[in-house]
């Protein structure tokens, strides 16, 4: 859990725990669950104190920037700049420092996207950010499951050379989840949010499985930035789907 702490998120070390980076993945997505609650209580804590929704939604965005450090963002520029530099300079495009114009504009689209749909969400924003940034994490244990590490400079990776296969990587995640799901059972108070909670747990899973699926198939396997692209087209995704359900 250190590992991931260091990481996946720019927060000091924990102390009088030494980090081992070893199968880091699995604690990424209560790790992301984390982040969106930090996240969501700065929007409320914003708009509670008289600053408008739109200034609350770009602090919101912002302080999940400075969190990840952009971590999975610059994945998001360099796959796009990678898949439409074509397959055979894809790799190298995407490995260069350089950020080109598809992924600035991936960037832009999915900013834009993200806070139109924080907008509609406003204070629904704490049952909504925590579990999207959850299920953008966990697409990534599908992700490394399924396709072969890949890279320009032909180096290994320590998410697959560790990898223990899904049951295992996944027992985390799996648990944590059915604790969110027990406890939003409890509080659902009618049958048509029931409907809607069901309907969106399955959405998650799907999208956590079809996006880095996608992606892997596109690219021919996976890497650092196409985890990022994975875990941001996700998060996104069920953003989106929780903007129009809810």
């Amino acid at each position: 859990m250190a590992g991931s702490w260091i990481f996946y998120t720019t927060f000091p070390k924990i102390p009088f725990i030494n980090p081992e980076f070893k199968n880091i993945a699995q604690f990424a997505p209560p790790l992301g669950f984390f982040i969106g609650t930090i996240q969501s209580y700065i929007f409320i804590f914003l708009t509670a104190n008289s600053w408008s929704i739109y200034a609350s939604t770009l602090i919101c965005l912002a302080s999940g920037y400075l969190i990840t450090g952009g971590l999975h963002l610059d994945g998001l520029m360099d796959t796009f700049d990678g898949i439409f530099a074509g397959k055979k300079k894809r790799l190298k495009a995407m490995k260069d420092s350089k950020v080109g114009s598809f992924g600035v504009q991936s960037l832009v689209f999915i900013t834009l996207i993200q806070i139109a749909c924080i907008l509609k969400i406003q204070n629904q924003i704490i049952i909504v950010l925590p579990i999207c940034l959850f299920w953008g994490r966990f697409s990534n244990l599908f992700f490394i499951e399924k396709f072969k590490y890949m890279s320009f400079k032909k180096k290994s990776i320590s998410h697959k050379k560790f990898w223990n296969g899904f049951k295992k990587e996944s027992l985390i995640s799996i648990i944590f989840l059915l604790i969110f799901i027990a406890y939003q059972l409890v509080s659902i108070t009618t049958q048509a949010i029931l409907i809607k909670f069901l309907f969106l747990i399955l959405i998650g899973t799907f999208l956590s499985y079809s996006i880095p699926n996608m992606l892997g198939n596109k690219i021919g396997g996976f890497n650092g930035d196409a985890c990022g692209a994975s875990v941001v087209l996700v998060e996104t995704a069920m953003l989106f789907m929780h903007s129009i359900l809810l």
